[in-house]
């Protein structure tokens, strides 16, 4: 129940949360000190939300009692009646807003994101439009001061990309992007196209959580690392070199690769950021898995085969396919403007896991 006693037990934990902090020993701990972190933004957040909620529910009930008061004259009635209507008003919204904040938060939604675009079925004008997608999402990156840098890259000869593999740095960052994974699929007459038919072409995204050390424990042991010479552009040097990097991790039989830069150590280092976040997906995914409820409650299962989105170049129109949501700006969403697009798909993700929620608290 949301009263000045829960709230107190939340501003209690808080302080607790403090304490626990700035203990000697914790910030030696990283892990435990993210843990900490994490929870201590999450009940401040509670804690804002339930507040304004008290606030305004008490303000409706002492609006209430002057109402109720004979002796109330009729200027004070009236100030009151406007205070009431104006608190009803705004409760709806602030008890929402308190159900958001208690739905646990997603660990991964703070993190930086690699993505991986494959060119899919289409041929020449799938790889065309894994290069338009890249190009989307840089956009996007530019215009809210995110960081995006390749790690690795197998261009078409035609235009575009059979593969792109990047990842974007900032605020929030998987919060937003976690939603574009799936099939991507393209309606549009391709540049190769010689009678002006339409043509339907897919490409893959997959959007990862960057996983630190912290998140995740690989053993040495456990890789096997290949060198072989880079294929990419890059000039002469990187074409005369084994600085090209394959790194399979044999447990799991994950396999990935970077040939993006001259050298073979920052080859390595950037194929361990994709290893690191490929196995911390696998882990978080087996975590989920084993509370089914939570996995049927987001949008969408991330799988790749999954197809998502329709964009539709004659019509100007892009298609969200789990969310029945349509757009007629699809030239401004292929120029980066896309908060509309992730907007929507949060806040029917919120609507899910809040029936979700709700589901299982009255079952429980």
């Amino acid at each position: 129940m949301i009263n000045q006693a829960y709230l107190e037990n939340l501003r209690n934990r808080i302080s607790g949360l403090e304490t626990e902090m700035s203990a000697p020993g914790v910030a030696a701990n990283p892990q435990k000190m993210q843990a900490l972190m994490a929870e201590y933004l999450h009940q401040k957040k509670v804690a804002s939300a339930t507040e304004y909620f008290l606030k305004l529910q008490s303000a409706a009930e002492e609006s209430r009692a002057m109402l109720n008061d004979n002796s109330t004259d009729a200027e004070l009635r009236e100030m009151a009646e406007a205070e009431l209507a104006e608190a009803e008003e705004k409760l709806p919204a602030a008890e929402k807003a308190v159900m958001i904040a208690l739905l646990p938060p997603d660990p991964s939604d703070s993190k930086n994101v690699i993505m991986e675009i494959r060119a899919g079925t289409g041929g020449d004008e799938a790889a065309i439009f894994a290069g338009d997608l890249f190009r989307m999402y840089n956009r996007y990156a530019e215009s809210n001061g995110l960081k995006v840098s390749v790690m690795d890259v197998a261009p078409s000869e035609t235009g575009g990309y059979k593969e792109i593999v990047f990842s974007v740095e900032g605020e929030m960052v998987y919060k937003k992007l976690k939603y574009e994974s799936g099939t991507h699929r393209v309606q549009r007459v391709p540049v190769t196209e010689t009678q002006g038919r339409v043509h339907t072409s897919a490409a893959t995204v997959a959007v990862l959580a960057e996983a630190e050390e912290v998140d995740i424990e690989i053993k040495n042991e456990d890789l096997r690392i290949d060198t072989y010479r880079s294929s990419g552009s890059g000039g002469q040097h990187v074409n005369t070199t084994d600085s090209a990097i394959r790194i399979t991790h044999i447990p799991t039989g994950v396999v990935v690769q970077c040939q993006d830069e001259r050298s073979q150590h920052k080859n390595r280092a950037k194929a361990m950021r994709v290893l690191r976040s490929k196995l911390y997906e696998a882990q978080q995914e087996q975590i989920e898995s084993e509370q089914a409820a939570s996995r049927r409650s987001q949008v969408g299962s991330g799988d790749r085969s999954e197809k998502i989105r329709t964009y539709n170049y004659p019509q100007n129109r892009l298609t969200d396919h789990r969310i029945n949501l349509t757009l007629y700006k699809l030239d401004r969403i292929m120029e980066g403007d896309l908060e509309d697009v992730f907007d929507a798909l949060y806040e029917h993700d919120v609507e899910l896991k809040m029936k979700a929620h709700t589901d299982k608290a009255s079952q429980g």
